[in-house]
């Protein structure tokens, strides 16, 4: 079941009455697991790009969307070699300021993944 985000702000997010601290990622099953921005960061010295290497560990088989929150002042952005992959999958990529992804996540259907900075 798709839970949804009732706000965010600069450092935190709330999913379904609980309030996140860090980055999160949130799962076809619904479940919200913490983001691995250490894989961007080994990859390309910054969690700001999302690294081939964490865009395969936020992807799932059948997501057919994924709405990435880019932070508060959209800051964060998709390594190319990101938005090839998740374009081979065929998984479409609404990415936007975090405050407005919330939106989007909320009113989406059908298969969706979440991935959500929450900071700059």
């Amino acid at each position: 079941m798709k839970p949804q985000i009732d706000s965010t702000e600069f450092g935190s997010i709330t999913i379904d009455g609980e309030t996140y601290d860090h980055d999160v990622v949130i799962r076809l099953s619904g479940k919200v697991k913490k983001r691995k921005k250490k894989l961007s960061k080994q990859a390309l010295g910054t969690s700001h790009i999302i690294s081939l290497e964490e865009a395969m560990a936020v992807y799932e088989d059948g997501a057919g969307l994924l709405v990435f929150g880019t932070g508060q002042e959209g800051v964060a952005r998709l390594s190319d070699e990101a938005a090839a992959f998740f374009s081979e999958k065929g998984c479409e990529v609404k990415a936007v300021r975090t405050p407005e992804a919330v939106n989007f996540w909320n009113n989406a259907k059908g298969k969706v993944i979440g991935l959500f900075h929450i900071t700059c």
